[in-house]
Formats: structure tokens, sequence, C-alpha cells
């Protein structure tokens, strides 16, 4: 990872959105709250394609799903909206602090390894590719409802899962993402 995603202070100096969304994760000290876990901000904040809705979506690394629960509950369990769910090995904890929604997603597999991450990462690139044009088509699907690893493919002209066809360009080529889906910036 070209830039260092673990440490989420970069969007103190980001757009308004970047900058509320930095103020919400220190007044909740999150990251110092859940620093064993190696949490990291993904989803659409740090790529600046997040929408008026978007939620704050921070995974974590944990092998010890019960553990893990027992901390988020300790410092977040009473914040509004409040749920959790534990499957396959994974857990989820949802609520909201001033008006944003929070979602803590952890898994026993490195927060490099795992699929959101990925996900970013590959979006990441091709906004870095691509620039302002894919942006703007990306958030303007968003704000019609599209999810954004479906806006993506939707944009890419992508046929089949695209969270499964998204992970497939992480081993392409910039050069090669250029001429598969047209002039880089």
């Amino acid at each position: 990872m070209e830039h260092n995603w673990r440490d989420y202070s970069y969007l103190q100096y980001g757009n308004s959105r970047q900058r509320k969304c930095y103020n919400t994760l220190k007044n909740i000290e999150l990251f110092d709250h859940l620093k064993v876990y190696n949490p990291v901000l993904v989803g659409t904040f740090p790529i600046r394609i997040d929408i008026k809705d978007s939620d704050l979506d921070i995974i974590c690394e944990t092998h010890d799903i019960q553990e893990f629960a027992r901390v988020i509950r300790h410092y977040y369990g009473e914040f509004a909206g409040f749920s959790e769910q534990v499957y396959d090995g994974r857990y989820i904890a949802n609520f909201t602090y001033s008006r944003k929604k929070i979602e803590i997603f952890a898994q026993p597999v490195s927060v490099e390894l795992q699929d959101a991450c990925r996900h970013m990462l590959v979006e990441s690139r091709l906004l870095n590719l691509f620039g302002n044009k894919l942006r703007r088509q990306i958030i303007a699907l968003k704000k019609q409802g599209f999810k954004t690893e479906p806006a993506f493919a939707k944009v890419l002209g992508l046929k089949n899962d695209p969270y499964r066809e998204l992970l497939e360009l992480e081993t392409v080529s910039d050069d090669d993402m250029c001429r598969r889906f047209g002039h880089c910036i």
C-alpha cells in the first residue's frame, strides 16, 4: 500500500466530509480503542467517492471474536442504534455517532487481505488512472442507489460479479487497465 491507510490522519487535510469523518473518528477514539486490532477505514471516504448518506466502514483483524465483541460493546454499546452480529467467524457492529453511521467489521484475516481493503485499493488505482471523470460517474451512480462495487462495474462494463471482478483487477498492470478500459489521465 503506497498510501498509509492505517493512519487516518490524512482525512484532516481532505475535503469537508473527510474532515468531519476525521473528527468523528477522533472524538470517539475508535482507532485508539481498537489499535491492537489494526483498524483501517475503508470504503468511500478514503478515496473521495462518498455521498451524503455514506457510512464509515472500519475493518479490523481479530483472532478472538468474543473478546473483540466485548471491547466493542464496552466502548460503543451505548451509542445510538447499536447492533451487532457474529456469523461465520466474522463480527459486525453498527451504531451512530453525531448523525454519522459507523460499521465495524472484524475477522481473523489481516486487514490488507480482507476484501473491503482489496476493493478499495483497486478502486483507488482506477480513480488515479482515470481521474475525475470516473469519480463523477461513480458518485452519480451512488446517488442513484448503486453500491460502490456495482457502480464501478457498470462504468467499466464488467458483466459478472462486480466484487469478484474488481479483485481480479489487482494483478492487472496500469498499462493493461488503460488499454482495457479506455484512455487514462
